[in-house]
């Protein structure tokens, strides 16, 4: 049939798009290779099982995974739906009882006339056909081996070790300085000099942080090339300042001599406005980082838009592979949704089920792709992940990849809550054909 879809994966982002679809009249078959066989982090046998935390984080429209759940609860995600059935109290966090959530999502799928699910593992890919792949962070080795062929790519990214992400508009520039080191270069870098003593703080803050336990088939993936950088500071109290804390070629503007040691930002996106921290892949706790790594003379109000994280994952180099709708370019017929194109997060990957699901079903009826503002988080992940980035790695909902404010507004809730107005504004007024 035409209208007949293929879904590869039954999980946040997979059971989105397979709504989204479905309520448009489109046929779907929602493959899920449980319980046959599970990944090395599910054990349940429903769909859209949430693994790690029950928490779909805050509900504010001044915090940025908030505003995208508001924008999906505009535009009408079934999973948003059930996670606020499924609330429990978390203050002002959307958290959920992952048992009823995921029981509730796999009820209302099952009884959809256009939804056929089919509980077997998938290892081949039709080209021919429209499909979608939402298998995820831990896709299977078979599969994933068909995607490296089918995109192209002799490998994907098997490991995820993720430096800290941090608005450029929160760095302390009376600090900070531009430059490369010798002067060489077009002075593309924010350094943070350090001296001997703010050194050792931060060095003995650093060795001593909580880390997060990896699970057992993480710890063997470990290797030399993505060392955390607390491993590394722990062979030796100079081992930073002879690998990613070098200090030669480079003049500390604050003494005019060379610094002890220092810290290099690197930009991350195209607009500028999001800066990564250059050799700082790190396993410590989130809360750990934010106190460890604000230390750092120029980080001391830093706003990080993303967490350092070490993980298992597998995703797909979606900024020379997809476009804004995440769609594979070199084939229009495939599709690829959630974690596996790199947006992370839950919501995020409902967000880009949406996205999908409304794109593929548009395509089998007629009418044009649906492009969503770069203005709102839902449109400004879409315009991340398919726009080319040579450090690229997985991102989360952020005030950072949104375009700027036309005033720059330094008071920290009022500038969220003019980005999140804005985005709303824009949302509400774009039509598309539903």
């Amino acid at each position: 049939m035409e209208n007949n879809v293929i879904i590869i994966g039954g999980g946040l982002a997979g059971c989105e798009a397979a709504y989204q679809m479905a309520k448009r009249g489109i046929h779907v078959n929602l493959y899920e290779m449980k319980p046959s066989k599970f990944s090395p982090a599910h054990n349940n046998n429903d769909l859209a099982e949430i693994v790690c935390s029950n928490s779909f984080k805050s509900n504010l429209i001044t915090n940025a995974c908030g505003l995208l759940k508001q924008e999906l609860r505009i535009l009408g995600s079934l999973l948003i739906k059930i996670a606020d059935e499924t609330s429990v109290p978390a203050g002002q966090a959307l958290a959920v009882d992952r048992e009823e959530f995921s029981k509730k999502v796999t009820q209302k799928l099952s009884k959809y006339e256009n939804i056929n699910i089919i509980r077997e593992e998938v290892t081949k890919i039709p080209e021919n056909e429209n499909i979608v792949i939402a298998t995820g962070p831990l896709t299977s080795e078979k599969l994933a081996e068909k995607i490296s062929k089918i995109t192209g790519v002799d490998k994907l990214y098997f490991y995820d070790a993720a430096a800290p992400i941090i608005e450029k508009d929160s760095i302390n520039m009376d600090i900070a300085f531009w430059g490369d080191r010798y002067g060489k270069g077009d002075a593309s870098y924010i350094n943070l000099p350090m001296n001997k003593k703010e050194y050792e703080k931060f060095y003995n803050e650093l060795v001593n942080a909580e880390v997060i336990n990896l699970h057992d088939f993480e710890k063997k993936e470990i290797f030399e090339g993505c060392m955390p950088i607390e491993v590394m500071a722990k062979r030796g109290i100079d081992t930073l300042r002879f690998g990613p804390l070098k200090p030669v070629g480079f003049i500390d503007k604050r003494t005019n001599k060379r610094p002890y040691a220092i810290v290099q930002l690197r930009q991350d996106n195209k607009e500028g406005t999001i800066f990564n921290m250059v050799g700082f892949q790190t396993n410590l706790k989130f809360g750990e980082q934010k106190r460890v790594f604000s230390l750092i003379p120029g980080l001391e109000n830093a706003e990080f838009v993303k967490y350092g994280v070490m993980h298992r994952n597998t995703y797909i180099n979606s900024t020379i592979l997809l476009d804004n709708t995440y769609n594979l370019k070199k084939n229009p017929n495939i599709y690829f949704a959630g974690q596996i194109t790199g947006v992370e997060g839950y919501v995020e990957s409902i967000a880009s089920g949406m996205v999908v699901g409304i794109n593929i079903a548009n395509k089998i009826l007629n009418k044009p792709k649906v492009i969503f503002p770069k203005f709102t988080m839902i449109g400004s992940l879409a315009d991340y992940i398919s726009t080319e980035n040579k450090k690229f790695q997985p991102m989360n909902a952020n005030f950072g990849i949104l375009p700027k404010l036309e005033n720059k507004i330094k008071d920290k809730k009022e500038k969220y809550e003019k980005y999140a107005k804005r985005s709303l504004e824009y949302l509400n007024g774009f039509e598309f054909l539903s």
